[in-house]
């Protein structure tokens, strides 16, 4: 088991340091630069290099990349060229509801998935396999963005129930709270786990029907377990390999993916602070949003591994 996980630990290191050499290469190779956004077109050479000097864009690129990981790893970061703040504050603050949008979307799409691939699976071939999986279908093939507006239209717009978009705060000094902040999410989170849960359905029938036709299925039915016993207790768990795989891909897609539909519903999450950096060519705010939204789909991945690792002995023991 401490060489499984060592070997983890190391793949997870060497993953993160290649991800932060191509952020860093990525964004410099962009044309122009930050200078001449922040200072417009009128301004004269001699104010952009003064601008350059300030912001520490005249120095060589392997200089600045080493000044950037070393400022990470101490937990340094450098101002926002827009807001004039860490970027650890404006990306902690974003978090607080990008993290609880991506954590309740993927809680939702977990139950609806697991339920509905184990009853399409137990009822393989029957009238409710197929319904379950045409549902799914047309899960996958409804864009997250257009159920997120057709969302609005019905339960802001005509039944008013909740409200079109913004978001209250988890402070009640603020005129949040934690009701009013759970309300202001519950519509982006149903618009990004109907997706989500259409994919992760049609994985698991696939997973829990092929585990179903194992020997040991039929000698715990031979005991004296009933079907719905053999299903929860053993073949779903036997099943969760491959559906482990995609939760985890899926609850990164989650954090990554929330652009869109924070825009359409006004939140101000990661999705927003993204679309707005690179709006105001913020390079500082979008190098270190996409190292953290990189290093998140790292360490799920290493958190999935070791969740391998608990549910099947086989993987330690090899």
């Amino acid at each position: 088991m401490g060489l499984f996980l060592l070997r983890r630990a190391a793949t997870f290191l060497i993953t993160l340091a290649v991800a932060s050499v191509v952020v860093f290469s990525v964004l410099e190779l962009l044309p122009g630069s930050a200078a001449e956004v922040i200072l417009g077109d009128t301004a004269t050479p001699e104010s952009l290099a003064a601008l350059n000097a300030r912001l520490g864009l005249d120095r060589p690129p392997l200089q600045r990349y080493l000044a950037w990981v070393g400022g990470l790893l101490r937990g340094q970061t450098e101002n926002s060229l827009s807001y004039d703040t860490p970027t650890a504050e404006l990306i902690a603050q974003r978090l607080q509801v990008t993290l609880p949008l991506a954590v309740i979307s993927m809680l939702l799409a977990v139950a609806l998935a697991l339920a509905a691939g184990v009853y399409a699976a137990a009822r393989h071939h029957r009238l409710g396999d197929v319904g379950v999986m045409a549902a799914s279908q047309i899960g996958i093939a409804i864009p997250s963005f257009w159920f997120a507006i057709l969302l609005i239209l019905v339960f802001a717009v005509k039944l008013q129930w909740v409200g079109a978009g913004g978001f209250p705060g988890w402070s009640e000094d603020d005129g949040g709270g934690l009701v009013p902040g759970l309300k202001a999410l519950v519509l982006p989170a149903v618009a990004l786990a109907v997706v989500q849960a259409a994919i992760l359905a049609r994985v698991t029938r696939s997973a829990v029907l092929e585990v179903m036709r194992e020997d040991f299925v039929r000698t715990a039915r031979a005991k004296g377990l009933s079907r719905r016993q053999a299903l929860w207790r053993h073949v779903l768990r036997n099943a969760m390999i491959p559906v482990l795989t995609v939760m985890g891909l899926q609850f990164a897609n989650l954090i990554t993916g929330t652009i869109v539909v924070e825009n359409v519903f006004v939140l101000p999450g990661i999705g927003r602070l993204v679309f707005q950096a690179i709006a105001n060519r913020d390079l500082v705010v979008v190098r270190d949003v996409v190292m953290l939204l990189a290093a998140t789909v790292v360490l799920v991945n290493f958190v999935v591994d070791l969740l391998y690792a608990l549910i099947d002995p086989r993987l330690r023991h090899s």
